[in-house]
């Protein structure tokens, strides 16, 4: 696996002093005369539902030492199916639910993130106006490495990106403040007592386009999908980087 080199100093702060909590936002509603959304299979190859995240597709991976570096940061192919007529276009957004909702104990030594932390989520990829006749992203599309500062937001070949939270994750540090758009991959607390959960969710609608327009995040997206969405699908990958925690046997 490549990782990019930062110097340790300035890896360490990234990891330890970003502003974790992100803005808590509720599922995409529909409106009562709106009928429920059909059912959209989602597959990653790569990620099994309800597995482990291989590592290649991580901004952060064990560092053997107890706590972590960077990973090769890999977008994962996603596909899906079974879209109804109607559909004019697809969003697809990837989302942490589990992210501890203050930062006090984040990443320091001699204490652990409490599993009983009221939790927030954190969006790594939002992308709209997906055309209707694509079903698929292909792996690396939307990351192939770690940017510091971030990838631009905005118009690619196969939709629109938004920003990820990662941005608001290193807001003030020097080496990576900046807008992150397209995908970043896992990167949790490596003292956190839970396991993460990625939920890959793509949205049908009945509409082309969001007309979303500038540095739009996962609330904006979830408000302007509102009544718009005919069928939904998500498949659900897990990781950790603190290895007193396991994962949950099968």
């Amino acid at each position: 696996m490549k990782h990019m080199i930062i110097k340790a100093s300035a890896l360490s702060l990234s990891l330890v002093s970003g502003a974790l909590a992100a803005p808590t936002t509720a599922p995409a509603k529909t409106s009562a005369k709106t009928p429920a959304p059909k059912a959209l299979k989602v597959t990653l190859p790569a990620i099994a539902h309800n597995t482990t995240i291989p590592a290649d597709y991580a901004f952060c991976v064990e560092d053997g030492k107890g706590k972590a570096t960077l990973g090769a940061n890999k977008s994962p192919e996603v596909r899906w199916e079974g879209a109804p007529e109607g559909a004019k276009s697809f969003v697809l957004m990837a989302v942490d639910p589990v992210v501890p909702s203050k930062p006090d104990n984040v990443n320091k030594e001699g204490v652990s993130v409490s599993r009983d932390l009221p939790r927030v989520d954190f969006y790594h990829w939002v992308l709209i106006d997906i055309p209707a006749d694509v079903s698929s992203i292909a792996e690396g599309a939307e990351s192939d490495k770690v940017t510091p500062k971030g990838k631009p937001s905005g118009a690619v070949k196969y939709g629109v990106r938004g920003l990820n939270n990662y941005g608001d994750w290193f807001a003030g540090d020097k080496t990576m403040a900046g807008e992150y758009g397209g995908y970043d991959g896992p990167c949790p607390p490596w003292n956190d007592e839970l396991v993460h959960t990625y939920s890959f969710k793509v949205y049908a609608l009945d509409v082309p386009s969001l007309n979303l327009k500038g540095s739009f995040k996962a609330p904006e997206v979830l408000k302007a999908m509102e009544g718009h969405i005919l069928a939904q699908g998500e498949s659900m990958g897990l990781y950790k980087l603190n290895a007193q925690v396991k994962y949950a046997q099968k």
